[in-house]
């Protein structure tokens, strides 16, 4: 055996075949991705998934970026693989991160679905377009506002107030966008992460 392999390196746990080809069809470096995936899963079952690619345009410059979510029985692995440039960089550079979050680590799923038309909204539809939140408590924002009493005539200094939210990852899906099928394979992955959390 060569010094530079070892048990449950990359490969030697395959991914199931629907999770294979979602990240070759998202198309960013998919032997990459699926090596980093497969090294964070290693070997887990695989209860759902979510891959989604997304293009991003900075000033002249466009990077490519995709985020996998994948459920296992007790964690939920967070991979993320996007360009990386950087001055005097000869060839093009990626960066790919894994994370994984004890599934009682997971704090909250939001889900905001968009709707068109809803005047005339079909009950079944769900929207065509849907944004998966996920807290576990990695990453907040603070909301600070300047506190008030309800007098409009008020000037007193009534300090501040704020909400703290826990919103580490957002993946937003558009049917029309990424196409119906993304669309039901996020509401699929969010429904099975709120039963693996609830």
């Amino acid at each position: 055996m060569s010094p530079f392999s070892r048990p449950g390196s990359a490969g030697s746990h395959p991914l199931p075949a629907a999770l294979t080809r979602d990240i070759e069809r998202a198309g960013y470096y998919p032997g990459l991705v699926r090596d980093v995936v497969s090294t964070a899963l290693a070997g887990d079952e695989v209860i759902s998934f979510l891959v989604h690619q997304e293009t991003t345009f900075d000033h002249d410059t466009v990077r490519r970026h995709v985020t996998v979510l994948v459920l296992t029985p007790t964690r939920l692995v967070v991979a993320h693989a996007d360009d990386h440039s950087g001055e005097g960089t000869p060839v093009a550079t990626a960066t790919a991160t894994t994370e994984s979050v004890p599934l009682s680590g997971v704090r909250g799923v939001m889900l905001t679905h968009v709707v068109a038309d809803p005047a005339h909204y079909r009950p079944g539809a769900l929207g065509q377009e849907l944004t998966v939140t996920i807290g576990w408590g990695s990453v907040s924002r603070v909301d600070v506002l300047p506190a008030t009493c309800g007098d409009p005539q008020c000037d007193a200094d009534h300090g501040y107030e704020g909400t703290i939210t826990a919103d580490d990852i957002s993946v937003r899906v558009s049917s029309v966008a990424d196409g119906d099928q993304a669309l039901t394979q996020a509401l699929a992955f969010a429904h099975a992460l709120q039963s693996a959390t609830a």
